[in-house]
């Protein structure tokens, strides 16, 4: 061999010691953030090219290990339900490992990050796969027009990115400026704290309107970047736990986030379920489910959705009216006569839209859910 010259070699999964095929975006995940692969052995893996970002690797290996089902993978526990492994000194450009770590004078620091489900919790994943597929065509079935939002274009690396802090994030909220909030959220990850921050507010117009911005946002940094999406969710689920405060804002955050993109987050779902037991948070669950029933009512029937059937009864008018449009989405026929027993029930109440509050009555509400549930 001439001197100076590396020996380069293909890369090969840590498991079975296959030669492995190049990392790409495939079209059926709905992660983007790292291009992926599968080994024959059943090993899948990510390649992150600058070997930073191996955090973020590990949990979007993880979750497309698991076929997207976020919670099943946040459940799983290291070496007792699977493994993991890195093949380091990757080059993505050329598909090789380099030893060296250089190639013509270019720095490689790039990784593959592989994990291995164990039999059993493979033949889960599997399971929750064709469960996936046989809801979505469920969902289809039932009305369902959950669209995935595009992909969003490659920021330019060389353009001067901006430092995000709170006074800038509250004024691009007031103002509106989704655009603004997305470029900011890509430049500086703290955006999505400061706007978790902004939830904190005791009027509930503003809490209704920050959180469906949120959701607007974080919709469109999730085509590239999940999993900063995903972190937001589980502080807001802390938040919300902090029994010494009050999660003003943080369930509407909540039901905004998976409502917008059912696709990812959609497990989430079923633990809205968990704030209907609190006055203070009951309400903005309610709403929570609504938004995701509009384009997935599978996952909240999916869900034991039928604990909410007394709350038709309940004393307060908005509870009522909320329960009913959740039905109604759903298409809950088991309870339609309960729900026409509200007819005459002209209390007025307030709906938000879009972050925006709607002046309705239940009786409005209960004619909008019989025609979705008798809807063939």
């Amino acid at each position: 061999m001439a001197a100076g010259k590396q020996q380069q070699t293909r890369p090969w999964c840590p498991f079975c010691g296959m030669d492995v095929g190049r990392p790409s975006e495939t079209v059926q995940r709905t992660m983007k953030e790292f291009p992926a692969g599968r080994c024959q052995c059943g090993a899948v893996y990510v390649s992150d090219a600058t070997g930073h970002n191996i955090g973020a690797a590990m949990v979007e290996c993880l979750v497309f290990a698991c076929g997207d089902e976020w919670d099943l993978a946040w459940e799983l526990i290291p070496e007792d339900d699977y493994l993991t492994g890195i093949v380091e000194d990757y080059d993505d450009v050329t598909h090789q490992i380099c030893p060296k770590r250089n190639l013509d004078g270019r720095a490689v620091r790039g990784i593959l990050y592989f994990v291995r489900l164990h039999k059993e919790v493979a033949e889960i994943a599997a399971r929750f796969a064709k469960k996936k597929e046989q809801e979505a065509k469920a969902a289809a079935a039932q009305g369902g027009n959950a669209v995935m939002p595009e992909l969003e274009p490659v920021r330019d690396p060389k353009r001067q990115k901006r430092q995000a802090n709170k006074l800038l994030v509250k004024q691009l909220v007031e103002a509106g400026d989704i655009n603004a909030l997305v470029d900011l959220s890509f430049d500086d990850k703290r955006t999505l704290r400061f706007l978790q921050k902004l939830l904190y507010q005791p009027a509930p117009e503003q809490r209704y309107k920050t959180a469906w911005l949120i959701g607007q946002i974080t919709a469109r940094l999730s085509t590239r970047e999940p999993a900063p999406v995903a972190d937001m969710l589980h502080r807001l689920f802390e938040a919300c736990s902090d029994s010494a405060s009050m999660p003003w804002g943080m369930v509407e955050a909540i039901g905004s986030i998976v409502a917008a993109r059912t696709d990812i987050y959609g497990a989430f779902t079923r633990h809205l379920l968990n704030f209907m037991g609190d006055e203070g948070t009951r309400e903005a669950a309610l709403h929570g489910l609504v938004e995701i029933a509009a384009t997935r009512p599978d996952l909240v029937r999916s869900t034991p959705f039928y604990s909410l059937f007394p709350l038709l009864d309940h004393d307060s008018a908005r509870v009522r009216g909320l329960t009913v449009r959740l039905l109604g989405r759903v298409k809950a026929k088991e309870v339609i006569f309960q729900i026409m027993a509200l007819q005459n029930d002209q209390t007025e109440i307030t709906v938000y839209e879009r972050g925006e509050p709607s002046k309705t009555t239940v009786a409005a509400l209960v004619t909008e859910a019989v025609v979705h549930i008798q809807l063939v």
